[in-house]
């Protein structure tokens, strides 16, 4: 099966991402269980995105000059190691080292995953394969929160702990779709080259917009999915609606991934990023206005339908702006902007709260993505002046393709 690869690596990722959905908001509440206050589960959380930062770079930097797929399954026992740990652990010391452990295992499998489908994919294939790629992510997302909310909703003692261990199963799962990931490596990338300084990538022009883009439409996620509840507090709407308008933002996500392919033949990407990142931002902020609860169903179904395409459509732009053997520091760079986006963002939505209402955060962000959607537009057009490689090609320009044609047909 050609894309055999691929089909193991979504629902790999899918696994792994619904892990660690299950596992953050178990680790609050393991948190409160052992006394934790406001403050310590936020230096928890922070310690999951900002711990890993550290790594990210030279994750890219390794995997740039050889082999992706070890990063996986040594990601997934990081992961599954940190959620089982935390579901044990008996101080709040000890419950943020082991979910900067999780942090880490995430990011080194999402940082060798990424790179595959970079590495495998032809560039006319790029926008479908990494859209398909997200579909896992989206998957777990959707998954995660109701596991978690079924298995402490029971009531038991330790259920957040349970919780905890059954995430850490979840993920061990995602082992299984991890064989034959990824083919041979060319001789000349196991090679020794001069690693392309990081400044000078992030100089590249189309880089640092694609890396914005990226940043923008996960802190739009990230801040809906922490502020929808208590809008839905301010508003009288019943926490199991909250849960299925969360569910249906990520049901339409999924839903723009799988036909984004046929989206792009028709508009260009340019344009589609550009029209999906304008809509969401208007979206985002009309979520501040007091409307009944169908009309906020739509409005979030468009939403997550319009959020769906930048996080691929973000990787791809990356990918081929990076400068000649650069793509997976490149795509890590990229991660780190999200992982600091998923820090500050929340914080700012707080201090904007704080000051102006909890309505505020979204048309906060909704001047965000319109941002976005300018840098999405001016990205999209130096990708379109510097074309992309050859159909049956899918490395670097200059460098054969990383994978036989022998191989893609397996």
């Amino acid at each position: 099966m050609r894309r055999g690869w691929l089909l193991r690596l979504v629902i790999a990722f899918g696994f792994a991402q619904g892990a660690v959905s299950m596992a953050r908001p178990a680790v609050s509440y393991r948190a409160l269980a052992l006394g934790a206050d406001e403050r310590a589960i936020g230096v928890i959380a922070g310690v999951y995105a900002l711990l890993p930062l550290f790594a990210a770079v030279p994750l890219g930097r390794r995997t740039d000059h050889g082999r992706c797929a070890p990063l996986l399954p040594a990601g997934v026992v990081l992961m599954s190691g940190g959620c089982a740990l935390s579901g044990v652990a008996g101080s709040l010391p000890a419950m943020a080292v082991w979910s900067g452990v999780m942090g880490l295992g995430h990011l080194g499998f999402v940082v060798g995953a990424q790179s595959i489908v970079a590495r495998r994919s032809a560039s006319h294939e790029q926008d479908r394969n990494f859209g398909h790629f997200t579909i896992g992510a989206s998957l777990g997302q959707l998954a995660g929160p109701l596991a978690v909310g079924a298995v402490i909703g029971t009531g038991t003692p330790h259920a957040s702990g349970l919780a905890l261990l059954c995430s850490a199963g979840v993920a061990a799962i995602a082992l299984a779709s991890l064989w034959r990931i990824e083919g041979p490596v060319p001789r000349g990338r196991r090679s020794s080259r001069s690693a392309v300084p990081v400044h000078r990538i992030l100089r590249t022009r189309g880089v640092p917009g694609g890396i914005l883009v990226s940043v923008a439409v996960l802190s739009a996620t990230d801040v809906l999915t922490a502020y929808l509840p208590v809008i839905g507090e301010q508003r009288g709407i019943a926490p199991s609606v909250v849960g299925l308008l969360l569910s249906l933002r990520a049901a339409a996500t999924i839903a723009c991934r799988l036909v984004m392919t046929p989206m792009i033949r028709l508009m260009g990407r340019t344009a589609l990023l550009t029209v999906t990142c304008l809509p969401a931002g208007l979206l985002c902020a009309g979520v501040a206005l007091p409307v009944p609860v169908w009309a906020l169903a739509l409005m979030l179904a468009g939403l997550g339908f319009c959020l769906g395409a930048g996080q691929p459509l973000s990787m791809t732009t990356v990918v081929r702006a990076a400068p000649a053997g650069s793509r997976s520091t490149a795509l890590a760079l990229r991660l780190t902007g999200n992982r600091l986006g998923q820090v500050a963002a929340p914080a700012s939505a707080g201090l904007v709260a704080g000051v102006a209402g909890t309505a505020a955060p979204f048309v906060m962000l909704g001047l965000l993505l319109a941002v976005a959607a300018g840098l999405g537009l001016r990205s999209g057009r130096h990708c379109a002046e510097h074309p992309e490689d050859p159909p049956r090609t899918s490395g670097h320009p200059g460098i054969r393709a990383s994978v036989p044609q022998r191989q893609e047909r397996q």
